[in-house]
C-alpha cells in the first residue's frame, strides 16, 4: 500500500511523505498570497521551518514568521500574534508545529478580524455566533508531530494567563481551509515527544470511544485509530526514520482529534488545569491520568471495551485493555504518577475546581463530583 492520499473528510488534507513540496499550491487552494507562518520556538530555526519558509519565497509568496508560542499558548501569545498579522498585513497562517503551533496559529487567524476579547468566544453554548465570519482569515495547517490533531479540528485551547485556565476557543471556520500531512515533518522528534505526542491521540482515541454521546461514525474512527497507535506508535519510537509507522501515527491523530467531536472526558479535564498550572507536556499527562479514568468509568464502559480488546488483538476484554494501557505506558517511559511527571505541591482543591469547569466534564460516561475527581488526583499524585 502506497501511504500517498489526497482526502476531503473532515477538511482537503494531502496526505503522504515529502508534499510539504505542495507548500505554496496548497496557500493558493486556500486564497492565501501573503502567510504569516506561526509556530513554536522550538521549531523557528528548525531546517524543516527554514525549508518550508524557502519554499514559499521559491514560489514567489512573501511569507513571514511568528514563533513566541509558549509549551501552553496564552492569550498574551495570541495577543502579540494578531499584532504582528495586522501590522504585516497578512492575509491567512499557516499553522506549522505540533499542537501549541497548530493551537495558537489558528486563533491568530480567527481572532485577526474580531473586534471583541477572545474569552468572549470561549466554547460555551453558542458563544462562537458572536464573532464575525468574515474576520477569520484562512489556515493552512502542517503539523510536525503526530499527537494532537489539532490540523483537523475546529477549536483551539489557549491558556488564560491571569487564571492559570486552559479555555477552548471554538469556531466553525477555525478548520483549516488546507493540510499538508506529511510524515517526513516528524522524523526529528526526539523519543519522549514520539511517545508524548503518540499517547495523546490514544487518548482522544479511548475517550471519544467511552463517551456516551451519540456518534457512531466517530466511533468507529476511534476503534481504528486505537488500533494504529498500538501497531505503530512503538515503531515509531524505536525507529525515527520509520516512514511507514510515522504515517500511520499522523492517520492516527487525526482520526482521535475527528473522533472526539463525540466527547472527551475525565482524562482531558483533569489534564488540562495540571498542564497550565504545573506546565506539563499535554499528551503525557494524558497518559499519566489514562489507567486511574478508566477504572473510574469501568462499569459504564466494560462492554464496549470487551469488544474493543477483540478487534484490538488484546485478551481478557477490559481487563486486558488496562493491563495493555500500564504495559504500553511503561514501553515508553511514561512515568506513572504526577510526582514523577514533576508536579510539586499541587494545590487539589483548585486543581479540582479547574476539572469541573472543564468542558470535557460532559463527555465522561461516570458522572464527574468533587468526590471522584479529587481521588482521582490524589491516586494518581
Amino acid at each position: 500500500m502506497t501511504l500517498t492520499a489526497n482526502w476531503s473528510y473532515p477538511n482537503p488534507i494531502r496526505f503522504g511523505a515529502g508534499r510539504i513540496s505542495e507548500i505554496a499550491d496548497a496557500c493558493s487552494a486556500a486564497g492565501i498570497a501573503k502567510p504569516l507562518l506561526v509556530t513554536d520556538k522550538g521549531l523557528a530555526e528548525n531546517p524543516i521551518t527554514t525549508r518550508t519558509l524557502g519554499l514559499l519565497r521559491d514560489a514567489g509568496l512573501e511569507a513571514g514568521l511568528f514563533a513566541e508560542v509558549d509549551p501552553n499558548p496564552t492569550d498574551k501569545n495570541a495577543e502579540a500574534g494578531v499584532t504582528v498579522y495586522r501590522d504585516g498585513e497578512f492575509d491567512g497562517v499557516i499553522a506549522f508545529g505540533g499542537g501549541s503551533g497548530l493551537d495558537l496559529a489558528k486563533t491568530v487567524a480567527f481572532m485577526s478580524g474580531q473586534t471583541r476579547p477572545i474569552w468572549d468566544f470561549e466554547d460555551i453554548g453558542d458563544w462562537w455566533t458572536r464573532a464575525d465570519p468574515d474576520g477569520i482569515a484562512p489556515v493552512v495547517a502542517v503539523p510536525t508531530t503526530a499527537g494532537t490533531g489539532s490540523e483537523v479540528g475546529r477549536a483551539s485551547v489557549i491558556t488564560n494567563s491571569d487564571t492559570h485556565e486552559k479555555k477552548i476557543i471554538f469556531h466553525p471556520k477555525m478548520l483549516p481551509a488546507q493540510v499538508i500531512a506529511d510524515p517526513e515533518l516528524t522524523v526529528g522528534m526526539p523519543k519522549f515527544i514520539t511517545a508524548g505526542t503518540g499517547l495523546d491521540a490514544f487518548a482522544h482515541c479511548v475517550e471519544a470511544y467511552s463517551s456516551p454521546h451519540y456518534h457512531p461514525m466517530s466511533q468507529g474512527i476511534a476503534l481504528e485509530g486505537m488500533r494504529l497507535v498500538k501497531e505503530y506508535l512503538p515503531r515509531a519510537y524505536q525507529n525515527a526514520s520509520d516512514i511507514e509507522a510515522r504515517g500511520h501515527m499522523m492517520s492516527a491523530a487525526a482520526m482521535g482529534a475527528t473522533a472526539f467531536q463525540k466527547g472527551l472526558g475525565a482524562i482531558h479535564a483533569l489534564s488540562h488545569p495540571i498542564g497550565a498550572v504545573h506546565h506539563t507536556h499535554h499528551g503525557t499527562t494524558n497518559a499519566v491520568f489514562m489507567p486511574a479514568v478508566l477504572q473510574l468509568n469501568a462499569e459504564a464502559i466494560r462492554d464496549r471495551f470487551d469488544m474493543a480488546a477483540a478487534y484490538l488483538g488484546i485478551k481478557g476484554g477490559f481487563d486486558g485493555f488496562c493491563a495493555f494501557v500500564d504495559e504500553f505506558n511503561a514501553s515508553f517511559d511514561i512515568p506513572r504518577t504526577l510526582k514523577e511527571l514533576g508536579v510539586v505541591d499541587p494545590d487539589i482543591d483548585a486543581l479540582t475546581t479547574a476539572a469541573l469547569r472543564d468542558p470535557s466534564v460532559g463527555g465522561n460516561p461516570v458522572e464527574l463530583t468533587e468526590t471522584n475527581v479529587r481521588k482521582l488526583f490524589e491516586m494518581t499524585m
